[in-house]
């Protein structure tokens, strides 16, 4: 999320988005042995960005794309990468969303967090909620194949006991007058 953030920020240029990243993995988590999946998800959502984009501003009608903060913008499409494109044996899509509303959290304004549930939900929710009953306290399905592929990543531990929040459409905002060009929080 920071890497996209920053290549965001910095004016959007595809071509120094891996730059971004391996400076950034250097300075933040030097040592990191498992690079192959940020790179694989800041690739990802750049290549799917033209979707990603038009899914945000379908389902935040209220939001222009460039009026959404820089972080929720990028929370946002890296959870819709997540979500619709990613590989669901590493990361189901309930599980997608309740990273990226943590990462509103930690990241986000106050509203970040119910805004980014909000839009995720709908997606899922017009996706028709994919692997809906999959998702248990024990994550069973999951675990039997990882332990099938010998895959030692910690799909559990990221998971939190409890289930992810329950999405919930964005509220409506009234557009105004040009005072208001900017998302409040």
């Amino acid at each position: 999320m920071q890497s996209l953030f920053e290549w965001d920020f910095q004016g959007r240029h595809d071509d120094q988005s891996m730059t971004i990243l391996d400076r950034n993995i250097g300075e933040f988590a030097p040592g990191i042995d498992e690079v192959v999946f940020a790179k694989h998800l800041i690739e990802g959502t750049l290549r799917e960005r033209k979707t990603i984009d038009a899914l945000i501003e379908k389902c935040a009608p209220e939001w222009p794309l460039e009026q959404v903060t820089v972080v929720d913008r990028n929370i946002l499409r890296l959870g819709i990468y997540e979500l619709m494109f990613g590989n669901y044996d590493e990361v189901p899509p309930k599980v997608a969303i309740n990273e990226a509303i943590e990462l509103a959290k930690s990241f986000g304004s106050d509203s970040s967090p119910r805004f980014v549930n909000g839009v995720l939900g709908t997606i899922y929710r017009e996706m028709g909620e994919p692997l809906k009953d999959d998702i248990s306290e024990n994550h069973d399905h999951f675990k039997k194949r990882k332990e099938e592929k010998g895959i030692d990543a910690p799909l559990e531990e990221s998971v939190s006991e409890a289930p992810a929040e329950e999405p919930v459409a964005p509220k409506p905002v009234r557009k105004t007058a040009a005072k208001h060009t900017k998302k409040s929080a």
